[in-house]
């Protein structure tokens, strides 16, 4: 097995900005996200992608939804689900989707793009596994952020026991980054490399504190950060959020609403480089 990296304060730091950058020069994204069963799931992506630093956040939600996305949200811009007229930075997919025939359409479209990368969380892993669709015959540079339930239904041979092996093996065959999320998340990168993570509580095991992490490790590689690099301090950075919603509020009545105030405030600690 190969080193192990353990990620903590020391290894996290976001570039300077240029003084004369406009909202162009800090990433374009789209997110795929919500249906009309989770609308709270393409909130929680989308607020995540703005409070990480992206000049444009394109959220793509089907229309009977925009009205009540529209009412939460004031940064993004909604759009529907044709494929974008533009080319994003990053896209992100699956945060609430659901399992329909129409998501599994948007699956098989994006992963036959050529575009920028792709970030596939939640129901994405779920139909890519369901339909056994090829991750490795995709021109794009992908990034997975499975938890430990999804990442079986795309290897049913999983054994939590020996999890920093299958992700690194997933990712290496796969040519992919691989976040595997639960406890230690790991964060496997398509040339053998894995980092462990130091931050979160449990307090974080709610729903919508994984949209969350979508939307920031989104954001980051919309922003030029390389995609193993954006993945592990996507990571640090959602769980140093948790951690400090945690210390207001403690792990019982904390939630992923809160950790998007908080993330604003650990973003603003980091050093830059």
């Amino acid at each position: 097995m190969e080193h192990i990296t353990e990620i903590d304060r020391c290894h996290i730091s976001l570039p300077v900005r240029d003084k004369f950058a406009h909202k162009g020069s800090f990433g374009k994204v789209l997110l795929i996200c919500g249906s009309e069963k989770y609308t709270g799931a393409a909130f929680f992506s989308a607020q995540a992608a703005v409070n990480t630093g992206s000049g444009l956040v394109f959220l793509s939600v089907p229309k009977k939804i925009r009205p009540t996305l529209a009412a939460k949200l004031n940064e993004p811009i909604l759009t529907d689900r044709k494929a974008p007229d533009f080319k994003p930075d990053a896209t992100l997919l699956g945060c609430g989707i659901g399992l329909s025939r129409k998501s599994l359409n948007l699956v098989k479209r994006e992963l036959s793009s050529n575009a920028n990368p792709l970030i596939l969380d939640a129901d994405a892993i779920t139909l890519c596994a369901k339909d056994r669709l090829s991750l490795k015959n995709s021109a794009r540079t992908l990034i997975l952020t499975p938890h430990e339930g999804e990442f079986s239904r795309l290897v049913p041979e999983f054994d939590s026991s020996r999890r920093e092996e299958f992700a690194a093996n997933f990712a290496r065959e796969n040519r992919c980054v691989l976040v595997l999320k639960g406890h230690r998340t790991i964060t496997a990168a398509p040339d053998g490399r894995l980092f462990a993570n130091t931050t979160g509580n449990p307090g974080m095991a709610k729903g919508g504190s994984g949209d969350v992490l979508a939307g920031i490790i989104t954001s980051l590689v919309g922003q030029g950060i390389p995609p193993t690099e954006a993945s592990y301090t996507g990571v640090w950075l959602h769980g140093a959020a948790g951690d400090a919603a945690s210390e207001m509020y403690g792990e019982y009545s904390m939630t992923p609403t809160d950790m998007l105030c908080t993330l604003k405030s650990v973003i603003g600690q980091v050093c830059c480089k």
